[in-house]
């Protein structure tokens, strides 16, 4: 005898919610005010997350100072205590010839035409201290962002240079071709390391303005009419101060008292050379005495 199929009906269960749950869940105002506590402590961190960044470049930024000074020193090795070329041009603004015995061999600005000095690593790589440094990347001050409009519009990300070479410091060239640096006639040119009296005191490399930066020779001089002007500004990106490289191998940050000193690191931010206002020679003698002595 053939028996019906059974029909099964499913029952729905129907789940217990404990009294007081059955609307769990966040509230408008209590997503607001998680998302007004995350805003407060994201402000709060900011600030400290953007100073951890600002001292770590800065502390990355004395380490390529301290690199590039050691190849320096090493150049001056091989090359019985001569130092390395550092050519400058004549005139208050004057540029320096383009050659590979320079310590350096480009010219930064602000176009972005093809083959530029600004991008080509070859006019740090086949140059004077090229050979020394390996690495193009300690030539650059990790703070430095700077670039042009024309810059940006064409992708770049930075400009190959950030640091300069003390104008006192090596051979420069037709400048100094009588023995005395025609810039500052009263003060000693320095073409070997062992003529430097005191290596602590004299710098070498320092992090210049990308306005000013242009061919590596940094220049500043005594004027004996009393006229004083920046002919070449220092950089200011580490909390209004630059990394400096010596004679002796240490760096340091200095940090610049005027407001006139620290110019914002903008393309066409600042007009050289750049008389000093309202008699505020402090950062500008500071400097002055680092790069030389009186003859």
């Amino acid at each position: 005898m053939q028996r019906s199929p059974v029909r099964r009906t499913r029952v729905p269960v129907r789940h217990s919610c404990p009294k007081g749950l059955a609307y769990a869940g966040f509230t408008l105002v209590e997503l607001l005010v998680v998302i007004a506590i995350i805003a407060i402590l994201a402000a709060l961190l900011f600030p400290a997350l953007s100073k951890a960044k600002a001292r770590a470049e800065a502390t990355f930024c004395l380490n390529n100072t301290r690199q590039l000074v050691f190849a320096w020193q090493i150049y001056a090795d091989d090359h019985n205590g001569r130092l390395a070329y550092n050519l400058g041009g004549n005139g208050v603004r004057g540029i320096a010839p383009g050659t590979n015995v320079n310590w350096v061999n480009n010219i930064m600005d602000w176009s972005a035409g093809p083959g530029s000095d600004n991008t080509n690593t070859a006019t740090i790589t086949e140059s004077g201290l090229g050979p020394y440094t390996k690495s193009v990347a300690i030539y650059k001050c990790p703070s430095d962002h700077a670039l042009s409009a024309t810059q940006s519009q064409a992708g770049w990300s930075a400009r190959i240079r950030s640091y300069s070479m003390n104008a006192m410091v090596g051979d420069a060239g037709e400048v100094s071709s009588s023995g005395i640096n025609q810039n500052n006639p009263g003060y000693v040119q320095f073409f070997e390391i062992s003529t430097i009296p005191k290596p602590t005191g004299i710098f070498v490399f320092l992090d210049e303005h990308p306005d000013s930066i242009n061919d590596g020779y940094f220049l500043n001089k005594w004027a004996p009419g009393g006229e004083h002007s920046w002919i070449d500004l220092p950089a200011s990106y580490h909390n209004g101060g630059s990394s400096l490289a010596f004679a002796d191998g240490h760096s340091e940050i200095h940090r610049w008292v005027y407001a006139q000193t620290k110019a914002p690191p903008q393309p066409d931010s600042i007009i050289l050379p750049m008389d000093i206002t309202n008699e505020q020679y402090e950062d500008l003698y500071w400097l002055l005495g680092r790069m030389s002595v009186q003859k």
